[in-house]
Order: structure tokens, then sequence, then C-alpha cells
């Protein structure tokens, strides 16, 4: 059996060939403190985020694309191989991990003991961008510059790549989770208001744009009043959300300009025939392509269904270990 796992600081997205996405849960888990027992994971731990009495913590184990929690990130690996077998929990997996591009070679082990430790038989490592740009169906073997920007819950990572590796690269620890946060921060500052997570996340996929638009769109949000310490209620447009989100934003933008000094001219000239492809969740912010094609002057497009992208290029490569052993780091 072959499971290939989009391991990200928000969500863990399974990939089994012949079936497709089998889970799509957050990277997340909740803790007993009191016996150091794992209660829950995924969704039914996303359930308790900011609820939980002072005998359970909520745990990401996953820090900017990173392992930050090795005991907890392998208990988590676990429950997902273990959900995806089902019936088939007597055999042993091969299991594919994205890693992000530039993890150390400490972190690479880290994940590969982890996922052995989680019960597979083999663990094959492939970096993000790559996973990315096989699962958006880009011919990444030909001789010919394609640009990935993949957004993730934890990092941001941009590579070039040509003849199936990657030319030129960089990556920055800003995602979904500093644009809640960037969002939080604000609405505290303009607004007087305490809101969690979980509501900044709400007002992100409900209003959020990366640039202002004629028509405002409206959210009433529920929070702590900082003065009176009491519940209120507040209106906030999408303008306002775009003016939160435009610092984060811009540093993710540089990140494109810093790859495309460092990038061969012959393959820059074919990233600006073949335009910018975004993956990943941050992709799903309205219109984070119009930013990128105003700011570089270089045509992006947002690829099909980015929130899966890494998990389906996992997929493809599980079923096509030959044609690819070039870009596996594998560990049996």
């Amino acid at each position: 059996m072959k499971i290939g796992i989009d391991l990200g600081t928000t969500n863990t997205v399974v990939f089994v060939p012949k079936k497709g996405i089998v889970i799509n849960e957050p990277s997340v888990v909740a803790i007993s403190i009191l016996d150091n027992k794992i209660l829950a994971v995924g969704n039914l731990a996303k359930e308790m985020i900011g609820r939980t009495p002072d005998s359970i913590i909520v745990s990401k184990p996953l820090v900017d694309g990173a392992i930050a929690d090795y005991r907890v990130t392998g208990a988590m690996l676990k429950y997902f191989i273990k959900k995806t077998g089902g019936m088939f929990n007597f055999i042993k997996p091969e299991v594919l991990i994205s890693i992000p591009a530039g993890i150390t070679s400490t972190e690479k082990r880290a994940v590969i003991e982890a996922t052995l430790n989680a019960g597979a038989k083999a663990a094959y490592l492939v970096k993000e961008p790559v996973l990315a740009a096989i699962g958006a169906k880009i011919p990444i073997n030909n001789p010919a510059g394609n640009m990935i920007l993949n957004i993730g819950g934890g990092t941001t990572e941009l590579a070039v790549i040509s003849l199936g590796g990657i030319v030129s690269w960089s990556s920055v620890r800003i995602g979904g989770n500093k644009l809640d946060q960037a969002i939080i921060e604000y609405v505290k500052k303009k607004h007087g208001l305490a809101i969690g997570e979980r509501t900044a996340e709400l007002i992100k996929i409900n209003i959020g744009s990366a640039v202002k638009q004629p028509e405002e769109e409206k959210i009433n949000i529920k929070g702590r009043d900082l003065t009176s310490g009491f519940p209120k209620t507040v209106e906030i447009t999408s303008n306002e959300i775009s003016e939160a989100l435009s610092e984060p934003l811009r540093e993710i933008v540089q990140i494109i300009k810093s790859v495309l000094e460092v990038t061969p001219p012959e393959l820059c000239s074919d990233i600006i025939d073949r335009g910018i492809h975004i993956s990943g969740g941050g992709a799903l912010l309205k219109n984070i392509d119009r930013l990128i094609t105003r700011v570089t002057s270089v045509p992006a497009t947002i690829v099909d269904d980015p929130l899966f992208c890494v998990a389906r290029g996992a997929g493809i490569v599980l079923e096509n270990l030959d044609v690819y052993k070039k870009n596996v780091i594998a560990r049996r």
C-alpha cells in the first residue's frame, strides 16, 4: 500500500493512488497534561482551540513547515496512517511526505524517523514546490523554466524548476497563519476588539482580498471589547482586511523579485511566457493573482484545486517512482 502525505503547518492532506484525497484534517493535536495522553487529532482537536481547561493543551506540532514537536508529530502521523489504512492495518505502507525546499538535513531525519516510527515500511521525501508543480500537471522534466509559488499555512515557497530539478528558490516563513495574525492585530488596533484565530480565519475566507476592491464586502464579527471587557459586535469591511494583509503580502511578493534576480536569463524569458503558477491554501485568497501580476508584471495564474496540489503530486510520484527518482529522498 502507498500513501502520499502533504504534511502542512495548518492542514494535513492524505492521498492514496487510485482513491484520491482520503483525509484533509487540521495538523492539530489535543494532549492531556495530567497523564501526557493524546486525546484528539485533526478536526476533533481543532474544535477545542481556545476552549480548553488548564488540564488540556492543544498543540500544533509543525511550526513554519518544520517539526517543532517530534513526539506529537509522530502520534499525528500514526493517527492519519492508521485512519487511511482501515482494513489494511496489518500491511505496512510506503509513505511519501512533502518537505519544505529549505529543510535542513536534521529536519529531514526527524521527518523520516517520525514516519517510520508511525508504522511506515519505507519513507520517501520530496520537496514541496516540486510536488506542487507535478500536482498542477506542469511538465517539470522539460528543458524550460516553470515558476511555482506555494503559499501554505506556515511558509511560502517559490521555486524555478527546469529539467526535473530546482534551479533557484526562496522561502519565507509567512503563510496563512501570519495572515490570520495580521487580521487579529489590525482588529485589535483599529477597533479595540480581541478576536481569536478561528474568527480571523473566518474573516479572511469570507471577505479577505489581496487588493482593495471598488465594491466593498462587509461582515459582522464578535469579540471582546478591550476597554470594557464585555462581548461586542463590530462591522469589518473587505478593504480594511486588504490593508491589514498588505505587509505580509508585500514580503511574499518580495521573494519573487529575489528569485528572479538569481535565475538564468533563458529561464526568466520562459517564466514571462508561462507565468507564475500559484498553489497552496493561500492561493484561495481573493485577487492574490491580480496583486502578483500587478507588482511583478509577470502573469500569475492559480492552479486547479490549489489546496490539494501537493497531495496530488505526492500521489503521482508514488505511482511513478522510477520517473521521479532523482527528486526522491528515500529511506527504508
